[in-house]
């Protein structure tokens, strides 16, 4: 595939990565992760700006999946049937069933870290529609996650070429469970210094002379 972005123009990259991440992301299965690592090497010889890549893909996973989202708002279940008939490797009953259990279980920290996790990446914006996640809550956490995920396979595959794909391939789910412990602990850590707040603020209310 390298060879092959060797030979185009740099435009026409950015376009193509652009499209296939974002068709990816609104839940049509195609090679995305792929595309962006053999990009990022590209980038290390000079065909691409490394930088602007990175942008064009979060940008191409932020709109497909908010695309993805729209779509499983309108139609929901019936798609996902009709595509479990077409596709069962990842749209069946198991695949499905699996990522509705993470969905239910972590909420927007799902599609976080969802876009670390190539099941995830297919299936977060049409299940966290038809699941009815609220947009502003689904879009904070696409957003995110679409800039984690662009930004760091972007900078790994420019700096360490194809073995940055073979680590990503193999460990995501390992990259998911960081993510979501990050998360985790960044939430806690803010909800601990709202409540260290609020109790200061109680106080001073309580001890305030009055006139």
């Amino acid at each position: 595939m390298i060879e092959w972005l060797d030979t185009i123009p740099s435009g026409v990259i950015y376009l193509v990565v652009a499209l296939i991440i974002g068709l990816e992301s609104v839940g049509i299965p195609l090679p995305g992760e792929i595309l962006l690592v053999s990009s990022g090497v590209a980038a290390s010889h000079g065909v691409v700006d490394p930088v602007l890549l990175g942008v064009v893909a979060a940008t191409g996973a932020i709109i497909g999946d908010s695309v993805g989202y729209a779509v499983g708002k309108r139609w929901g279940r019936r798609l996902l049937r009709w595509l479990g008939r077409k596709m069962p490797k990842h749209f069946g009953p198991k695949p499905v069933a699996q990522a509705e259990r993470l969905f239910e279980r972590w909420g927007a920290w799902a599609v976080f870290g969802g876009r670390f996790v190539a099941l995830l990446r297919i299936l977060a914006g049409p299940l966290a529609g038809t699941l009815g996640m609220p947009y502003r809550k689904f879009l904070l956490a696409n957003a995110t996650g679409g800039i984690a995920w662009a930004g760091s396979v972007t900078a790994l595959a420019y700096a360490f070429g194809l073995v940055a794909g073979q680590w990503f391939h193999r460990f995501s789910w390992v990259a998911l469970l960081f993510a979501i412990a990050f998360a985790w602990l960044a939430a806690r850590v803010i909800q601990k210094r709202v409540e260290r707040a609020d109790a200061e603020d109680h106080a001073t209310g309580e001890t305030a002379p009055t006139h």
